[in-house]
């Protein structure tokens, strides 16, 4: 059996615009550059559950957040992630029409994982694990290892994919197959090469 296992954003979803982060720092008239330096100075923690809603979006304020603005803003971020790569999306489909065991690993923030389980596109893929409900962030090995735990799966099973060099190095260390993404063509190309491999 081989898994592939897709990272989320800038892989499944296109990366947050430039656009969709200015409207988040307006809705609370905050500085624009200050709102997006601040947003990922403190992300991963966010992602990794150390920071609550309030905590996160305080610290990237640079002062108390209203539970107004922590309700908007959230929203606003769930929607900035919310785009597909139609191409990577697209191979998905054929992966699971063919009946491949397909999951998904993310570094994401517990508001951010409950807003992609309700995406349509999303919901085809039975086993989604996400950082802020696992207390782990990619590229430490215990989330690599923790997601391969509850698969089933040995390491060597599993085929991760990431737009992140450093997050594929860090499933490579765990002992799987790592492909960086760099668009859905040549994913495409790097997984029947990968698979085709794993079926001799």
């Amino acid at each position: 059996m081989t898994w592939i296992v897709f990272d989320y954003g800038g892989v499944l979803c296109l990366p947050q615009t430039e656009s969709d982060a200015d409207a988040m720092a307006q809705a609370v008239e905050a500085d624009p550059e200050a709102f997006k330096r601040a947003y990922w100075e403190h992300r991963l923690e966010f992602d990794r559950a150390g920071l609550t809603p309030f905590d996160y979006w305080s610290a990237v304020l640079g002062r108390p957040a209203t539970q107004a603005e922590i309700a908007r803003l959230v929203a606003m971020d769930v929607a900035s992630w919310a785009y597909p790569d139609t191409g990577t999306v697209a191979l998905l489909g054929e992966l699971i029409e063919a009946g491949r065991d397909v999951a998904l690993l993310s570094n994401a923030p517990i508001c951010i994982g409950d807003g992609v389980d309700e995406l349509p596109w999303i919901a085809a893929i039975g086993r989604r694990f996400y950082s802020g409900r696992m207390g782990l962030v990619k590229p430490d090995r215990e989330i690599y290892d923790r997601m391969a735990g509850e698969l089933g799966a040995d390491p060597s099973e599993i085929v991760f994919i990431d737009d992140r060099e450093e997050n594929v190095e860090g499933a490579a260390r765990a002992g799987m197959t790592g492909l960086h993404f760099t668009g859905a063509a040549p994913l495409r190309v790097a997984l029947r090469g990968v698979l085709s491999g794993a079926s001799r």
